[in-house]
């Protein structure tokens, strides 16, 4: 049960700094999120775990990855990645939106990459 407990926590105080770091109220996000004043500020607090759905609101109202919420909150497992993906995830300066941008473009040369090897050409490998 503590983990329970622990993972409300953590979800919450996540939440609260992306807003900090997006300069919104508490009462603002409320409002972007759909979600009333008081449950938000009781996920913050980690009183209350948040559904995936509400994550999703919430998400929407921070204009970050919902996925970034479903892995701080235990529903997804973290996505496995090489030393490139590792470093944009652990870069602070960058907001989980921009991370999420970067996340993408590069996954997308990746997919192209490999859809344009030849399978004969060993040089490409």
């Amino acid at each position: 049960m503590e983990k329970v407990a622990d993972l409300g926590r953590d979800i919450g105080e996540y939440i609260r700094q992306q807003r900090s770091h997006a300069k919104i109220s508490l009462r603002q996000l409320s409002k972007l999120a759909g979600v009333s004043n008081p449950y938000l500020s009781q996920i913050e607090r980690g009183v209350r775990k948040p559904s995936a759905e509400i994550l999703q609101q919430i998400a929407k109202g921070l204009r970050i990855s919902a996925e970034a919420l479903y892995v701080q909150a235990g529903i997804l497992d973290l996505p496995t990645g090489g030393p490139v993906t590792d470093a944009i995830r652990a870069d602070a300066e960058l907001t989980e939106r921009q991370k999420q941008v970067l996340l993408d473009v590069y996954e997308s040369f990746r997919r192209e990459n490999q859809a344009n090897k030849s399978p004969e050409d060993p040089s490409q490998s």
